[in-house]
């Protein structure tokens, strides 16, 4: 391996799976119990982050030569990602770095560019969350009340909570709409499912603002499967 630095898209627990599937038999670390494989979560990577993960990135292995910083994020800071490029530019020896985020379009270009993609089959109808899924087995009437509730956070935490729920359930549609698209021979509905998929692609991407409309998003999609 010449380059240690790498990004995977997904759902937040199966993309860490994968992940550390991939560090076990890529790199030889053993995940469990080690030291040397280091797991941060963030619903939201801050330039603080940025520079506690610059620091870490910095201190030798402790039980082999290398060692590995996993960072599982819902969404990353544009300073913040400004702040980690020469890390992920050149990370130090025996250091690897893995970036796991819902989708690659959060990430500017300049991190993509950085990055190596690891790549895992997630568009499975296994893979859709509870949340999706209760939303695609609603009544018109209770998606509209699940809207509603999304959408009347009483503070930022509680919006920022109701936005991370939203994406679940546009990732959740995506992998169902595309399961659906794989099969249907029927030209106008597989137009349909073709025109939802790229919706919710750029929907989806809305949702990573502060200031993102929720409902008119999620009340679009409603509307459309």
């Amino acid at each position: 391996m010449t380059h240690n630095a790498y990004v995977i898209t997904g759902e937040k627990e199966k993309t860490l799976s994968y992940v550390l599937e991939f560090l076990l038999h890529e790199y030889g670390l053993k995940t469990e119990a080690n030291p040397d494989v280091i797991v941060r979560r963030y619903s939201l990577f801050s330039v603080d982050d940025a520079r506690s993960l610059n620091s870490i990135a910095t201190l030798s292995p402790i039980g082999g030569e290398m060692k590995a910083l996993v960072i599982v994020a819902d969404r990353i800071y544009h300073e913040a990602q400004n702040a980690i490029l020469k890390l992920l530019e050149e990370p130090p020896k025996g250091t690897v770095i893995i970036l796991a985020v819902p989708q690659m379009e959060m990430l500017l270009p300049t991190v993509r560019s950085r990055v190596l993609q690891l790549s895992a089959d997630f568009s499975h109808e296994e893979n859709i969350s509870d949340e999706a899924r209760a939303f695609l087995d609603a009544t018109k009437a209770k998606r509209t009340a699940l809207i509603k509730k999304l959408t009347t956070g009483k503070d930022e935490n509680e919006r920022r909570a109701n936005r991370d729920v939203a994406i679940r359930i546009i990732d959740g549609v995506e992998v169902a709409t595309y399961a659906k698209f794989k099969i249907e021979n029927e030209r106008t509905k597989r137009e349909a499912l073709r025109a939802l998929l790229s919706d919710i692609e750029t929907l989806r991407g809305y949702l990573y603002d502060r200031s993102a409309p929720v409902r008119m998003i999620l009340e679009h999609v409603s509307l459309c499967i």
